[in-house]
């Protein structure tokens, strides 16, 4: 009985020490965390850093509040830790792809190639970035598709942000005849370049013959205008050059197939 005394004091002394410290711990944890968030919110970082950091650093403060609160109460925790890093280690080999994504998720908040509701490129899928997670981004395309992208494809594949500047450069392509004055073929161009007034002066826009095909001349066509204008500038060039080109007798050659008779 004098035994089980003895034990059952210096259990207890050991508890109100653990919980001592753990409240106490706490408590402070949740003042630092406070004055990490005003920091957050004050920085320049986007909504979706700010949460993914906040998140991290409160399981870090919390981790050390409870580890602090063991080793007070006379519980060695060398063993624990060195059972947890030897499972880490394992669970580590296990999950590789894993653990790239969420350390390219870390390049991608301090590194920024591009932030939430920027417009990216990256193999072929284009879309406006909803939110980076801690093992993948999401962004959403013209079709309002949300798909998911690891983050390790993000940091290792050539990824094209298009709303890193304010402008952006829309390219055309045109083929007219050999017959066609190309001296025309530019004026009307430029006259329907003059009309849409979401196309820049400055960069000024360029009307440039580029190449001599089987079965015509290209025309290339450079216009700047506010990223946000890219599809209506895209688009209205494309209908609008076709239909002053018909205006102007403009022959746009296209293959023609002839059946022979062989009677």
């Amino acid at each position: 009985m004098e035994k089980l005394k003895e034990s059952l004091f210096i259990f207890g002394n050991r508890f109100i020490l653990f919980a001592v410290v753990l409240v106490a711990g706490a408590l402070v944890a949740k003042i630092l965390l406070g004055l990490i968030k005003k920091m957050l919110l004050k920085s320049k970082l986007d909504h979706t850093a700010k949460t993914f950091l906040f998140s991290l650093i409160r399981v870090a403060l919390y981790s050390v509040v409870t580890a602090t609160a063991l080793g007070s109460a006379g519980i060695d925790i060398s063993s624990l830790i060195t059972a947890l890093g030897a499972a880490a280690i394992t669970a580590g080999l296990a999950m590789q792809d894993t653990l790239k994504n969420l350390v390219s998720g870390f390049i991608i908040l301090i590194n920024k190639p591009f932030t939430a509701g920027d417009l990216i490129e990256i193999e072929g899928t284009e879309g406006f970035v909803d939110s980076i997670r801690i093992f993948y981004t999401r962004i959403h395309t013209f079709d309002n598709k949300a798909v998911q992208i690891p983050n390790s494809k993000l940091t290792s594949a050539c990824v094209v942000n298009c709303s890193l500047n304010e402008t952006r450069r829309v390219g055309l392509k045109f083929t007219v005849s050999y017959e066609d004055s190309l001296a025309k073929v530019k004026s009307v161009i430029y006259d329907v370049i003059a009309k849409n007034e979401m196309i820049l002066t400055d960069p000024e826009p360029k009307v440039y013959i580029s190449n001599h095909l089987d079965s015509g001349v290209e025309v290339t066509v450079f216009v700047w205008g506010m990223h946000d204008d890219y599809f209506p500038i895209l688009f209205y060039m494309e209908e609008n050059v076709k239909l002053a080109f018909d205006e102007n007798g403009i022959t746009i050659p296209y293959p023609h197939v002839q059946l022979l008779n062989n009677k």
